[in-house]
């Protein structure tokens, strides 16, 4: 069995943190979820660690005076606040998260607790400069951002698009040699890396393990991903499956999709209801993720208090599926497969776009109309490029797919803008070929207000 309550039932569970020391939201983050968060136990130090953790990649955002997109301090702390006084005690950044802003952000609030409260990820984030100089400074910089003098989960950013990608940012350079001995020293204290590609380059880097002995193993996985991975990307039960096997600890990234199995379609939504009255979709999600054994944390970017609340509950202490609930997802996994949506997580890692292209939005603005059935798009033919220009029409709410697009979408960054220039590919962990699927959309809009017209 894959599963094991048992198993989950004897990890060690935390109680909730003390109240913080800043007094402005010290009333707002008490512990109120009934309850205590499993925990789950790394083998490595003997640490409990929360089986939610919480990514900081989708930060609360504000407009500053001077018209910039910066992250909001004071809700990040009170989100922060409430999280660890109800036991959570893991936080996943990056130095390239919210436009650099992220860890910067989170060691601020973090430096407000104990540091035995809480353990900090975050990683080498060298897309664009494989530099050892721009690489160390990364490095270094987070330690500053941070605020701290121990790195507790660090992490290669994103592997898998190549071998040859890998060794020239990590290996040629001689970074990997260096954080080994980073880990040594003890400045890291587990080294992994985060992985999205094929089947291919999973097996390929697993066989490093022999040489470097990674501690951990970031993936993506869900309950759709678990046998339906798009894009090119490796399923999840067979990642899984491997690291259990070769007995490294997961990390899971993206247990929503990037919110795409939280705002399921409405056929789906009304099974998991009648499933279960009481839970939302995203409870369900979580519970798949949480439920696998070899699992030492889920993260989860929780942007709203609602968010955190919901999935403290979840996991405040998680019940883990049984095995019909577990062959239900499975059902729902391939309903959810068969509509046409984009693989978009929200990831901005294609962004920003050299033409102003809000491409996370345009995704999401379709994703959404897929789902609730504004949308009905059927190719004449699927040649493996994905859905030709020969669509039909909208059969119903061709005027409310327009209309909100209006408003979603402003007008300068829609995807008619997009001209093909191929930036955003190469940063896209989902391999979305983000061009192609603008275009799509383009396609659509334009054949909807022509549809109107006539």
């Amino acid at each position: 069995m894959k599963i094991s309550s048992g198993a989950i039932a004897a990890v060690a569970v935390a109680g909730r943190g003390t109240a913080v020391a800043d007094e402005r939201s010290s009333n707002k983050s008490k512990a109120s979820v009934k309850g205590s968060i499993t925990c789950r136990k790394d083998i490595k130090t003997g640490d409990d660690i929360s089986l939610l953790g919480y990514g900081c990649m989708r930060w609360p955002m504000i407009t500053s005076d001077a018209g910039q997109k910066t992250v909001d301090q004071q809700r990040v702390n009170e989100l922060t606040d409430y999280a660890i006084a109800n036991g959570v005690n893991y936080f996943d950044t990056a130095p390239v998260y919210l436009r650099g802003q992220s860890e910067r952000v989170i060691g601020t609030v973090l430096a407000r607790h104990p540091r035995d409260k809480w353990k900090i990820a975050t990683k080498l984030s060298n897309f664009q400069d494989w530099s050892r100089e721009a690489s160390m400074k990364m490095y270094e910089d987070s330690f500053r951002n941070l605020q701290v003098e121990v790195i507790d989960y660090y992490l290669l950013h994103a592997v898998g698009e190549s071998m040859e990608d890998f060794n020239k940012r990590y290996v040629d350079n001689g970074m990997l040699e260096f954080l080994s001995r980073e880990r040594e020293k003890g400045k890291i204290v587990h080294l992994g890396y985060s992985f999205h590609g094929s089947r291919q380059m999973f097996d390929r880097l697993l066989e490093t393990h022999s040489k470097w002995h990674w501690d951990f193993i970031q993936i993506q996985m869900n309950y759709l991903d678990w046998d339906y991975a798009e894009s090119g990307n490796c399923n999840a039960r067979y990642m899984y499956e491997k690291l259990t096997e070769a007995g490294i600890p997961v990390i899971i990234m993206e247990p929503l999709l990037g919110g795409r199995l939280a705002n399921v379609a409405d056929n789906v939504e009304e099974k998991l209801r009648n499933r279960d009255p009481q839970a939302s979709a995203a409870r369900w999600a979580f519970r798949f993720a949480g439920s696998w054994d070899n699992v030492l944390c889920v993260l989860s970017g929780m942007t709203y208090r609602e968010h955190l609340v919901d999935n403290l509950e979840t996991f405040s202490p998680l019940k883990v599926l049984d095995e019909g609930e577990l062959e239900f997802l499975h059902r729902m996994a391939k309903l959810i497969h068969d509509y046409p949506t984009v693989p978009c997580t929200a990831c901005d890692y294609c962004m920003p776009c050299p033409y102003g292209v809000d491409i996370p939005g345009n995704f999401r603005h379709y994703n959404k109309c897929v789902q609730e059935g504004f949308v009905d798009i059927k190719p004449e033919s699927d040649n493996g490029e994905g859905y030709n220009s020969d669509m039909r029409e909208f059969r119903r709410n061709r005027r409310k797919y327009l209309i909100s697009y209006q408003r979603d979408v402003m007008r300068e960054a829609r995807a008619n803008k997009c001209i093909n220039c191929g930036q955003c590919i190469q940063h896209c962990p989902q391999s979305i070929r983000i061009p192609q699927e603008l275009h799509k959309i383009d396609l659509l809009v334009e054949n909807l207000r022509r549809s109107i017209e006539d």
